[in-house]
């Protein structure tokens, strides 16, 4: 049946009352589905010549994580590249980006599928696509009606965009209004509440000029946060460096931090540069800061206090304005009181701390991660197509993460390496037994919560252990600030300190 005036007039009061919300898109997308009986419909946002999923109805969860860059998928570049509607036939050659993610049709092409451009001022800002495994599903709906959709849709993107950047502007630098963000290798994947949480804070700490202090498991995406930080400031338009202070030997961490002079030591045969005057008027990022040794980190902490710092074998100072950005997985507090990290150097640090969740902690973003990493696979290995089972994203779902996103990144890449040889196609679907063949890969394993509730005495006795845990995990996770542990807890800072009181944790 063709589209009534009445479905239309839904669709756009649909869209208007869904402008602002967090979930705007997601239930137009299914009350658009509904409408149109079909299998699978995506609203996609444009940008950088990639289409980002916001919405999706009918197709798998994954799906929302994966970034589509036009140049490997050329049923979108013709969507992209085309000003009107775009019917692709049945028997059409070119492969389709949505085949085998269409829970119960995993190994069925799709058949019919139409694509909507979506534009304002003539440049291109999304892409409404409708998918269905019935050849002829959409044939009685015409172009003029599929146009009014479109227009409809075209609008409301339009819109959510522009609050969206008005929403950035409000907290990010003048500096940075305006400038393009990166995406792929560096966007941080997810949309749980505790990522939101993260961005939240990312967002506020980059336009100031304070040092932050990254923590979190190994694994989790440190380095990410960081550069996000830099990218969102208004050092952006100058280095960020990066050193790992792990893989520093102790005989040559001075001079990469500082720089040398010629002579200053065996083997000094020219001046170096440090990392320091690399990073002049930018942003220094040491990771694994947990690992600096004392007598460095009496150096470092003189450079943050007065902006001027020493080559090796050089008697004159040199300034420098410097942002540092330091990560670490230990807690240093403890450090601290263990003698093995400078108290001054760690207040110093810790102006602003900023806690990267586990992945265990993130619910829904596994499946959109898997996604992400899946088309990250395909592209790698040259594949048409990489899906994930429903079996394979429940196994993910459960799964402990002790390695985090980074763990997940090297399982989805090992078992589509494992799945291409055992499926022998150019077009893969990664199921449970991929993660663990022939002890090439290890099983997933869920891991079970380290302390039963149920065996509890009372219902107040578990509610308040549950409780003393959760304070002391996030408390610990905040370098034991108690006013971010309470940001994070989203609770009165005052019911904080007397509800750990009654806890007996202060």
């Amino acid at each position: 049946m063709a589209l009534s005036m009445q479905t239309l007039s839904r669709i756009a009061i649909e869209l208007q009352s869904g402008i602002t919300g967090r979930d705007r898109f997601q239930q137009l997308i299914n009350s658009l589905r509904r409408l149109l009986a079909c299998d699978a419909c995506a609203l996609l946002s444009y940008e950088q010549q990639l289409f980002r999923p916001l919405a999706i109805a009918g197709l798998s969860p994954d799906v929302l994580g994966r970034r589509f860059r036009l140049s490997e998928h050329p049923r979108l570049e013709a969507i992209a590249r085309a000003g009107d509607v775009v019917r692709f036939p049945a028997d059409s050659l070119l492969p389709d980006p949505y085949d085998g993610l269409i829970p119960g049709h995993e190994q069925l092409k799709v058949h019919a599928c139409i694509g909507l451009p979506l534009f304002t001022h003539q440049n291109l800002v999304g892409a409404l696509t409708i998918d269905d495994m019935d050849a002829h599903q959409l044939d009685h709906f015409s172009d003029e009606e599929l146009r009014l959709v479109g227009a409809l849709f075209s609008v409301a993107l339009s819109n959510a965009l522009l609050v969206e950047q008005l929403e950035k502007q409000a907290i990010a630098p003048i500096s940075a209004v305006g400038r393009p963000q990166t995406e792929g290798a560096d966007e941080m994947i997810g949309l749980s509440g505790v990522m939101a949480q993260l961005k939240k804070e990312i967002g506020i700490v980059a336009n100031s000029d304070l040092n932050v202090l990254i923590t979190g498991e190994t694994g989790v995406g440190k380095e990410l946060v960081a550069r996000a930080i830099h990218l969102q400031s208004p050092r952006a338009a100058n280095p960020l460096v990066y050193l790992n202070c792990a893989a520093l030997p102790e005989s040559v961490a001075e001079s990469e931090l500082f720089g040398h002079v010629k002579g200053a030591f065996t083997g000094a045969i020219h001046h170096r540069i440090g990392k320091f005057e690399l990073a002049d008027n930018g942003t220094l990022f040491l990771d694994e800061i947990g690992e600096l040794s004392l007598t460095l980190q009496a150096k470092l902490l003189r450079v943050l206090q007065y902006g001027d710092l020493q080559r090796v074998g050089d008697d004159q100072s040199l300034r420098v304005n410097v942002r540092v950005l330091a990560a670490t997985n230990r807690v240093l507090k403890e450090a601290v009181l263990a003698g093995q990290f400078r108290a001054d150097l760690f207040h110093r640090l810790s102006v602003f701390p900023v806690h990267v969740p586990p992945l265990r902690e993130r619910g829904r973003d596994i499946a959109l991660l898997a996604g992400f990493f899946c088309e990250r696979s395909r592209i790698r290995l040259g594949l048409q197509r990489v899906a994930l089972a429903p079996a394979t994203l429940a196994l993910l779902a459960e799964n402990g993460w002790p390695g985090n996103v980074r763990e997940l990144e090297h399982a989805i890449y090992r078992a589509t390496v494992l799945a291409r040889a055992g499926q022998g196609n150019a077009e893969v679907v990664l199921r449970p037994e991929n993660f663990a063949l022939d002890g090439a890969s290890p099983p997933l394993t869920h891991v079970a919560p380290p302390h039963d509730p149920i065996a509890s005495a009372t219902l107040r006795d578990g509610t308040d252990d549950y409780q003393r845990r959760l304070i002391r995990m996030t408390l610990a996770g905040c370098g034991n600030n108690w006013s971010a542990c309470a940001r994070r807890l989203a609770v009165n800072p005052g019911n904080l300190h007397r509800l750990a009181k009654r806890l007996g944790i202060k």
